[in-house]
């Protein structure tokens, strides 16, 4: 068991970039990694889970989970700084549990990285079909195949950002940016067009008693409404917090910015700047859309109902006639969600590609073209992302993401405390401030919101950390670069002993 512990110094983390054969190019700045933290966190967010929320959840203080989301986000954002300028190589909060905890929890953390990025990033692509029926005016971007619903849209986004994240990550970048100009300015049309139609009467009740929203029992409440007996985590202060687990998965994206640290100029510098610029960014934009939307409409005509179209952003400005601002955000919104898909593919390239590298899953998939971009592994998860998107039906996969990135948070916000301690000596770019009590205060929330998570989205997870587990033990362990390198030093020091 010993072995799965081994740790990967910072330094040889460093050393293994310059690899030639899995060497990424060194192409970004700070304005672009904010340009991608943008492009990603903008999207869904936004556009889908803020009215679905609002109506079925939380009721009008929809809002005060957005900020308590964003705190936790920005608490996890200042230990990510940290370790992406200490250490400044693919793979995000995967390479900075090798070089702290050791190589298993490195690869469950990875594991659940796989399922935040390829989870949301289908569930993004099928939100994405949706609305190109929406500016196209048809059902939406799916076709009866016998027993099958194929969601030829998802199919279509997901090949045209797979090409573009193949072709080369500066040209992404460059994409993104004309993308996500145009998905903000639709945001802040969203917030000043939709301020005048505000009433001070659809923000009451702010905070909705709970039977109003049904009785919940057994694995389908929050664990924290399980605990206390509450049997219902719809509306009420329990609402509140368990909106707060459910939006999210609107920030999430903001952690691949990190991933991307190895592919930046100054990363040291660059890095920080970035992550903590986009996640200021969109937590302002977020937090004004949600005072927007629960005030132009009662919370009540937001409600999920079977038979009746599910709510979204325009859906406010239609039940104020504002039919003209509901055709413009639809297009905002097919734009915005197509950066979402390609950005978080981008991130999940990325993991892939260290872990490839390390020897955890086969070396490869690692090797990167002409370009510098790890071509097979871009391949590979645009089948994951277009099968699971155009196949599977998606329900309550957001709280399956949140669980994940949650539980990579924790170890990235305590593996701020551990490095400090082993290697104080590291040059760090960036220092969180207030270390150990802003860690500590950062894996509080992260684990508060998990509570908050349905009891059937923990059984979930469990069963996929028990594949992931299987997976290590059967392959990873045994083809470990590091793995490797330990059984050579232990025969080179028996060699000169002998």
């Amino acid at each position: 068991m010993a072995n799965r512990w081994r740790v990967k110094s910072v330094e040889q983390s460093i050393a293994d970039t310059d690899e030639p054969d899995t060497r990424l190019r060194k192409d970004l700045t700070w304005r672009d990694l904010a340009v991608f933290g943008v492009a990603v966190v903008i999207g869904a967010g936004i556009f889908t889970v803020t009215a679905s929320t609002t109506g079925d959840v939380t009721g009008p203080a929809v809002w005060i989970s957005f900020v308590i989301a964003a705190a936790t986000c920005a608490l996890a954002a200042l230990c990510y700084a940290e370790f992406a300028s200490t250490l400044p190589v693919a793979g995000s909060a995967y390479t900075f549990s090798y070089a702290t905890f050791g190589e298993f929890l490195a690869w469950i953390i990875g594991w659940n990285l796989l399922l935040e990025l390829a989870v949301g990033a289908a569930v993004v692509s099928k939100g994405w079909s949706s609305y190109l029926g929406s500016v196209f005016g048809f059902a939406g971007g799916t076709v009866s195949l016998g027993s099958v619903d194929l969601d030829w849209g998802a199919l279509l986004i997901v090949g045209a950002v797979s090409t573009l994240i193949a072709l080369g990550t500066k040209l992404s970048s460059r994409f993104s940016m004309v993308i996500t100009t145009i998905k903000v300015s639709v945001v802040i049309l969203v917030v000043v067009v939709g301020a005048f139609y505000i009433k001070t009467a659809n923000y009451s009740p702010f905070i909705p008693k709970a039977e109003v929203g049904g009785d919940q029992r057994g694995i389908d409440q929050s664990v924290l409404a399980l605990v206390t007996g509450a049997h219902s985590s719809h509306y009420g202060w329990y609402g509140v917090l368990a909106g707060a687990s459910i939006v999210f998965f609107a920030f999430i994206g903001f952690d691949i910015v990190a991933t991307m640290a190895e592919e930046t100029k100054r990363p040291q510098r660059d890095v920080p700047k970035g992550i903590l610029a986009s996640l200021a960014i969109v937590s302002v934009l977020y937090v004004a859309v949600s005072v927007v939307l629960s005030g132009m409409v009662s919370y009540t005509q937001l409600k999920t109902i079977p038979g009746r179209k599910a709510a979204n952003l325009a859906t406010a400005f239609t039940a104020n006639g504002i039919h003209w601002a509901s055709e413009i955000i639809a297009i905002g919104a097919l734009a915005g969600l197509t950066t979402v898909v390609m950005v978080l593919m981008l991130g999940q390239c990325r993991v892939l590609f260290a872990m490839a590298r390390d020897g955890l899953l086969p070396r490869s998939l690692a090797r990167t073209g002409a370009r510098g971009t790890p071509v097979r592994i871009t391949v590979l998860v645009a089948v994951v992302v277009a099968t699971t998107a155009a196949v599977f039906p998606i329900t309550k996969l957001e709280e399956m993401v949140n669980v994940g990135t949650l539980f990579a948070f924790i170890l990235v916000s305590a593996g701020v405390i551990v490095l400090r301690r082993t290697r104080p000596d590291l040059p760090r770019g960036f220092r969180a401030p207030w270390v150990p009590s802003l860690p500590i205060a950062s894996i509080c929330a992260c684990v508060w919101l998990m509570v908050n998570l349905t009891a059937l989205t923990w059984v979930r997870f469990g069963v996929w950390l028990v594949v992931g587990t299987a997976i290590y033990v059967g392959y990873g362990r045994w083809h470990s670069v590091q793995g490797r390198r330990q059984v050579e030093r232990a025969l080179d020091a028996n060699s000169a002993v002998t």
